[in-house]
């Protein structure tokens, strides 16, 4: 099994100070790799930068322009969550292409599955603003470009970051040939997500949103992924799988609320290594996303390669959360997403 992963310094670049997304998520994520001997199994792809045509393909050009504008003029503010600093025009490019690359790499066979570790992250960007630490919608374009490069029929997009991906939600909203999966806490940053939110025109039904409540964990992520994932993945038969990756929805983390743990993000990823296999030739791609405490998202990031590269053992050195009282009604609530998607 040859899993890819999509590293550059150039991700270093986008200097954000002590923002909470920040470049220390990377240096520690790969020297973690590094010290855990994973890195020289995983297949090294080099990132491109974005061309401008592929940027166009979701974000408007006057918005593009804007974005180089500030760089070039130092940096600055896009919005209150989101900053950028001279070099983070460039480092969003190759944010873009590292996972253009990474599609590339999986669709022409060089790997079985790869994983992007970009930043500045993406998900939350839309057609013409940034928002929430997202510059350019990394996924979102990886889409476009697979559908239109390699005539795909079909693209599948989960999203496990503990925020909803509004922005990639919106790009797709009424686009059949795009599902978009979510499981996100609710109510929590951007507000958007909730289970009737579907789609609209042919879109109608492919966009799947699994809000949470805080304090769930690996259980409901995992029956979101059995119950309602898989049977709308088999359904839709896509032609390749997508994965925003965000490990913000871990219980240490201290920007949310949900409780899941590293033992969860890799069983989610097995499930979508196994769709993927059975659905579309095993063409998976990861891009990290959101994920703020250091230790959890170096881990998780090895998790994931562990999987990725058939490894049976999977280390968790953070374990489970201490015991609380978990909100009910989730039963309630898993049958109602399955009612909506007749399932």
């Amino acid at each position: 099994m040859k899993a890819g992963l999509v590293y550059d310094p150039i991700y270093l670049e986008h200097d954000t100070g002590d923002h909470v997304e920040n470049s220390r998520r990377l240096v520690e994520a790969m020297s973690y790799l590094k010290e855990t001997g994973i890195k020289e199994k995983l297949t090294c792809l080099p990132a491109r930068p974005a061309s401008l045509e592929e940027l166009e393909m979701i974000h408007a050009p006057e918005y593009i322009s804007y974005v180089k504008s500030k760089a070039e003029k130092g940096g600055g503010w896009l919005d209150p969550d989101t900053v950028m600093s001279p070099k983070s025009y460039e480092a969003a490019l190759y944010a873009a292409g590292g996972v253009l690359a990474a599609v590339e790499a999986v669709m022409k066979g060089e790997v079985d599955n790869a994983f992007a570790l970009v930043r500045p992250p993406g998900h939350h960007a839309i057609h013409d603003r940034a928002m929430g630490f997202c510059i350019f919608n990394n996924v979102a374009i990886a889409a476009k470009f697979a559908l239109s490069k390699f005539n795909l029929s079909r693209v599948l997009i989960a999203d496990f970051d503990v925020h909803h991906g509004n922005g990639t939600q919106d790009a797709f909203y009424a686009d059949p040939e795009v599902l978009y999966f979510s499981t996100h806490q609710y109510p929590f940053y951007p507000g958007t997500g909730w289970i009737d939110e579907t789609g609209t025109g042919e879109g109608e039904g492919t966009t799947v949103n699994f809000p949470m409540a805080a304090g769930w964990g690996d259980e409901e992520c995992l029956r979101a992924f059995n119950e309602v994932l898989a049977p709308v993945a088999r359904r839709f038969q896509p032609d390749l799988i997508l994965v925003s990756a965000g490990f913000d929805a871990h219980w240490a983390d201290q920007l949310a609320m949900m409780r899941v743990t590293i033992t969860g993000f890799a069983q989610m990823t097995m499930i979508l290594k196994e769709l993927a296999a059975e659905l579309c030739q095993g063409r998976l791609v990861f891009t990290l996303e959101g994920g703020y405490n250091l230790r959890v998202v170096a881990s998780s990031i090895k998790a994931v390669f562990d999987v990725l590269l058939g490894n049976s053992k999977v280390d968790d050195p953070l374990g489970k959360a201490s015991m609380v009282r978990k909100p009910e009604g989730f039963d309630e609530h898993i049958e109602a997403i399955k009612r909506i998607h007749h399932i």
